[in-house]
């Protein structure tokens, strides 16, 4: 068995290749590494008992001759090539060269191939855009609702949608969720990145170490043809399960813990962003658990682990809180991806996306004891909750389609009750299968092809973001009732934004 593996140095790219090579049926592994990479060398030398195994290709993923090359003659290719934030804000060109017309051009070199290898496209929980109490659990079907201004989010749902829309013969789209890794310290003290993370957001947290073990034991289960018809053409979510079901608040608090601290002793609530970032608890988790039996580790189990693979956290109990404070958080403010960044520069754009504007961000309480977390039984309003009821997904509140979406057949009236929903028509007049392309109209009067696996199941409505960084969603809002369901727990009705990003991908925002 021959496999290609691209963003191999990253780190659910290490984890998998790592638990890939553990499986005897491998004979070769290619590996896309771009040039200037210097963290190939160190992950060769980890495997250097079985670097003949291990073929290395340098090149860019938008590169159509490398892309070519890669394919040829395996029978997998394992995609977890991603530029992420922060480094899809501070290059956003990047992003869109890897994450949006890579995928394009490494489906293309798939798809001209006469014997297809099967594709495993790694995608993204971004893609749900911003949820708090209201919905807090999600599902594949979900409307993608990607946040305004998030280039990493719209260049990941372009991408998939390729995907889904190509002619592979065989593929699965997996949106990882938020994943702990042991560099989780060290990459995240380096940027304002983290006061995007609403403290209230909800994150279904999974280790990179069980994301890898999940693909290998895909490629194990495959092998055995024990991979039956509901696996393949498919989208799933990466959950970490419901233990790793918690907060933004607590993921900060699990990690100051490690040197004897809090996030309230660390960070004010006026730090973080109150909307805007990406974040869900997965209904549907458990769906590629009970398939492959790869959900492991904790949250605390991994910072544990984190802990013990950096000895200098435990300076953290010694150095003044104040002092860390001041020298590891407040620094970050400095940072053109940091909120105060904006406030001080008056970014009126990003402070509106972030908080629904500057008035807005100057009533975030000053006091940790007036400001509501879920955590304590309090909702974004400050109304009186049961988290641990809120943590129950029987109880979950979804998203209502107008339909069963969790079939795999559906009626052209069941489609068309759909269209209707999302304040559009579908036009085409009967439905022979779920991967067969269907023509669309949106409220707009635009009309789109796209199968119903891709629209219905894997929740892809067109708009301006599949074509443009324009994020339109205030408007759609007002003729969709599946956006509105969810835009609407973070967005007034009355906002009437349009949020953008110019040439130069400056935030941009004006009233419609």
């Amino acid at each position: 068995m021959k496999i290609a593996l691209t963003g191999a140095t990253g780190n659910m790219g290490q984890a998998t290749l790592e638990q890939v090579l553990k499986i005897k049926e491998v004979e070769k592994i290619k590996l896309l590494v771009l040039p200037d990479d210097k963290r190939i060398k160190k992950l060769l030398k980890k495997h250097k008992t079985q670097r003949q195994k291990i073929e290395v290709i340098f090149g860019n993923i938008a590169e159509k001759q490398i892309c070519e090359k890669l394919v040829q003659d395996v029978d997998y290719v394992i995609n977890l090539a991603a530029v992420i934030p922060p480094h899809s804000d501070k290059f956003p060109q990047k992003a869109i060269e890897c994450n949006e017309i890579g995928v394009d051009v490494l489906v293309s070199a798939i798809e001209k191939l006469a014997k297809q290898p099967k594709f495993i496209h790694i995608s993204t929980v971004a893609l749900y855009g911003n949820r708090n109490s209201k919905h807090i659990w999600g599902r594949v079907g979900d409307p993608l609702l990607v946040s305004p201004f998030d280039i990493y989010s719209a260049t990941k749902l372009r991408g998939e949608f390729r995907v889904l829309e190509g002619n592979l013969q065989n593929f699965v789209v997996l949106r990882q969720t938020a994943m702990l890794h042991h560099n989780m310290m060290s990459d995240n003290i380096s940027d304002g990145l983290m006061f995007h993370t609403c403290f209230n957001a909800p994150l279904e947290w999974v280790s990179a170490h069980d994301s890898g073990v999940l693909i290998a034991n895909i490629l194990r289960a495959d092998i055995s043809k024990k991979i039956g018809d509901n696996f393949w053409k498919h989208v799933f979510n990466i959950g970490g399960g419901l233990e790793n079901c918690i907060t933004g608040y607590d993921t900060l608090d699990q990690g100051f813990k490690l040197i004897g601290g809090s996030t309230k002793n660390f960070f004010e609530p006026n730090f973080n962003a109150t909307r805007n970032f990406h974040g869900v608890w997965f209904y549907d988790s458990q769906k590629l658990n009970d398939m492959f039996d790869y959900q492991s580790q904790s949250t605390t189990q991994v910072w544990q682990e984190i802990k013990q693979k950096n000895s200098y956290m435990n300076l953290g109990k010694i150095v003044p809180k104040k002092l860390i404070k001041s020298m590891v958080i407040k620094r970050l403010f400095k940072s053109p991806n940091a909120p105060k960044y904006w406030l001080k520069h008056k970014d009126d754009a990003k402070m509106f996306a972030y908080f629904g504007g500057q008035e807005k961000y100057n009533n975030i309480p000053k006091d940790w004891k007036d400001f509501p977390l879920l955590i304590e039984n309090r909702d974004e309003n400050s109304k009186k909750i049961d988290y641990k009821q809120l943590k129950d997904r029987q109880k979950a509140n979804l998203v209502d389609f107008g339909i069963d979406i969790e079939k795999d057949k559906f009626s052209v009236k069941e489609l068309e009750t759909y269209a209707k929903m999302h304040g559009g028509r579908l036009l085409s007049k009967k439905v022979d299968s779920l991967y067969e392309k269907l023509t669309w109209q949106t409220a707009d009067g635009e009309t789109f092809e796209a199968s119903a696996n891709t629209v219905v199941k894997a929740g892809h409505w067109y708009n301006r973001t599949y074509k443009e960084n324009v994020w339109d969603f205030d408007r759609l809002s007002k003729n969709d009732k599946i956006f509105a369901q969810i835009w609407y727990d973070s967005h007034a009705k009355n906002e009437d934004k349009l949020y953008s990003l110019d040439k130069n991908f400056k935030a941009r925002i004006k009233n419609i």
